[in-house]
């Protein structure tokens, strides 16, 4: 049973992979045309771009919406019934209505097409039968590839609504790159949760002042210890006489250095010159890339190679998981 199961599993993959496949296949045809005229048209809009639709493409839609509000396009989930009885208000002069409808003849819509004709709002619709009332009274038609339902008997919409998604997905993406969307930008959207905390700023976190291990390059070795102890991030940062980062020292460099009398021996002699630092602009996510990929536990911040700040790979993960 447990083996019959996992074939089945597996061609709904596999149907559903083709779907979308197909919809790359396809960006070379009228497909990626009507894309790029669809981001061209909504990054032309003042208004707010209204996702419409109703059952499963109506969740689809209530997603893509939610994907375009918060990555810089401002937009609006209608619920068709609820457009039908008062809530077409909703829609003004200066919005797009686009909307979502696998068939393109769910009923409820066609008022709401009508509304929008009536009143020179444009519309965008996405379906998968290009002759449909829907399609046929748009003024750009997203028609979804030939595809098959990864439900037996095609009883369930899967591979239609994945590939809903996945054209959302694109029309997003496109626009967040002619829109020149940045990760600040993102920020400013998600200032709570795990995304936000993940994109703060290191000024905002690092451990500053007195609670950095630091000291001039010139220090003993047995003196160096004992503020590595004291501050407890498992180094110590080495500055020339003018404050600028010199080098570090890490717990490994007094480890691989335990061999004769080192104890009165400058830092300096055993630090790693030309440490990795980081900038008090990147964030929270650049700084544990970085960390993962030099291996390193510890970055120092500096503005103008003088060290304000420091932060420790631990305490980054913590804010970033919370």
């Amino acid at each position: 049973m447990n083996n019959k199961l996992k074939k089945i599993l597996r061609d709904v993959i596999e149907v559903e992979i083709n779907g979308i496949k197909s919809i790359s296949d396809n960006l070379e045809n009228t497909l990626g045309e009507n894309l790029l005229r669809s981001i061209d048209k909504i990054r032309s809009i003042e208004g707010n771009i209204i996702f419409c639709g109703l059952g499963k493409s109506g969740h689809i839609a209530n997603k893509i919406s939610a994907t375009m509000t918060s990555t810089g396009t401002p937009s609006i989930f209608l619920h068709a019934s609820e457009a039908n009885h008062g809530d077409l208000g909703v829609i003004r002069k200066n919005d797009l209505l686009f909307i979502v409808s696998n068939s393109g003849e769910t009923n409820e819509l066609k008022n709401i097409i009508n509304y929008a004709q009536n009143n020179q709002i444009e519309i965008i619709s996405l379906t998968s039968n290009k002759k449909s009332f829907i399609s046929s009274n748009s003024d750009i038609s997203i028609v979804l590839p030939v595809y098959e339902e990864a439900y037996p008997n095609s009883l369930v919409p899967t591979t239609s609504t994945t590939m809903q998604l996945v054209i959302g997905d694109l029309i997003a993406a496109g626009l967040m790159r002619v829109n020149n969307f940045t990760e600040k930008d993102f920020k400013s959207l998600h200032p709570s949760g795990k995304i936000g905390a993940s994109l703060l700023n290191i000024s905002e976190v690092m451990h500053t002042g007195d609670s950095m291990p630091l000291a001039n390059e010139m220090i003993k070795i047995d003196q160096a210890i004992i503020i590595m102890t004291q501050k407890r991030f498992g180094c110590l940062g080495l500055t020339d006489h003018k404050k600028n980062m010199r080098g570090i020292i890490t717990d490994g460099d007094l480890r691989r250095s335990l061999s004769g009398n080192i104890f009165d021996q400058p830092a300096f002699k055993i630090m790693t010159n030309n440490p990795v630092t980081i900038n008090k602009d990147s964030s929270i996510n650049n700084a544990i890339s970085t960390m993962n990929d030099k291996k390193i536990t510890c970055l120092f911040v500096v503005d103008q190679n003088k060290p304000i700040g420091i932060v420790h790979l631990h305490d980054l993960i913590k804010i970033s998981a919370l």
